[in-house]
């Protein structure tokens, strides 16, 4: 993780998000399409899809994973990322009263908790690499120029970004102060500065 803290008062971090991670894992393997809040596109490497009607139909079926999965997941970005619970398994309680989506990762918990371990390292190698802090650094760059525009100094904020392996170079905005990213979008600076800017001028 990283974090910055500017002369603004502004507050960064940057980071991927295991449960987050493990939550997307779950929603691809099920097939889950177009739900949440934001929507996200699937992850990469795509997950490979299964058949839950075994371990949900005692539940409710697909009808209630979905509604299941979709007030946890908005349970997980409506806090601060870091602060989000990872269920631990053998009761996962943190998944009570959502019986179908706790039989669906009680199935596949190995499998979800590989693979969003493997992306949390690639992130790792992928962030080392273009340089500690140079999205902090372009941030503070972003409220500079917001402060000319204004003619004062910004307002006190925090933002936390959460960049994750998504087939789609864009963000999505989540209040009061999330940006859930694409962490290929930082790549190319003008679309990250088309996607953050206007959250920087809401903000400042």
């Amino acid at each position: 993780m990283s974090y910055s803290e500017s002369r603004y008062s502004a507050y960064f971090t940057v980071d991927t998000s295991e449960v987050l991670l493990v939550a997307l894992y779950l929603r691809d393997c099920a097939g889950l399409r177009g739900i949440g809040r934001p929507a996200l596109p699937p992850v990469i490497p795509a997950v490979r899809t299964v058949d839950t009607r075994r371990l949900t139909d005692p539940f409710g079926g697909s009808a209630a994973l979905r509604v299941e999965w979709e007030a946890w997941w908005h349970g997980l970005i409506g806090r601060r990322i870091s602060e989000a619970v990872l269920p631990v398994p053998p009761l996962f309680e943190a998944l009570d009263g959502m019986e179908a989506l706790k039989a669906l990762l009680r199935a596949h918990f190995g499998a979800a908790m590989d693979w969003a371990e493997e992306r949390c390292a690639e992130y790792a190698l992928h962030a080392g690499a273009r340089g500690v802090g140079s999205m902090e650094y372009l941030l503070a760059r972003i409220i500079e120029e917001r402060e000319l525009e204004l003619g004062r100094a910004a307002r006190r904020f925090s933002l936390q970004v959460v960049e994750l392996p998504l087939g789609v170079r864009r963000a999505w905005w989540v209040e009061p102060g999330t940006l859930l990213m694409c962490q290929e979008l930082f790549d190319d600076e003008r679309s990250f500065r088309s996607y953050v800017e206007p959250v920087i001028k809401m903000l400042a």
